[in-house]
């Protein structure tokens, strides 16, 4: 099984959001979507893990290595609803990765409280996504492969 994955811009931040399972197999695309993210928008990064089953040590380790990619670029890595299970390998050498419960409290953290759209559409910027992120038709567009 592999991820699918959606990014979208806000003012000043970006929410990269995954569905299935961060294993192995996934790693590859993940850290295609990180560039994605990086080359796309300013601020730091929200990896929204919302739609993601779980995880694996490699993937999470895969997460530490992004965090390390953002830093170099000026920007940071933040987590939001991570699996279930809570574990996070830490990574002396990387920088600090924040987490938040869940998206709307790690989007507010970003605008002071205020009420701040979720990535699904209300006052969102752009949104790409790969063709089989969850509730997307193949009809939905800008969608990647």
């Amino acid at each position: 099984m592999t991820i699918e994955w959606r990014y979208t811009t806000h003012d000043h931040l970006g929410v990269l959001s995954l569905a299935g399972y961060l294993g192995a197999d996934a790693t590859a695309r993940f850290t295609g979507a990180i560039g994605w993210a990086e080359a796309r928008g300013s601020g730091p990064v929200i990896l929204d893990l919302t739609e993601l089953l779980g995880w694996s040590a490699g993937g999470q380790l895969a997460v530490a290595q992004a965090a390390r990619r953002l830093a170099a670029a000026g920007r940071n890595l933040e987590l939001a609803a991570i699996p279930a299970d809570g574990s996070l390998v830490p990574d002396a050498n990387g920088p600090a990765i924040p987490v938040h419960c869940d998206l709307p409290t790690a989007l507010a953290a970003h605008c002071g409280g205020a009420a701040m759209s979720t990535g699904r559409g209300e006052a969102a910027g752009k949104e790409w996504h790969t063709d089989h992120w969850p509730g997307t038709s193949s009809h939905a567009a800008p969608a990647l492969g």
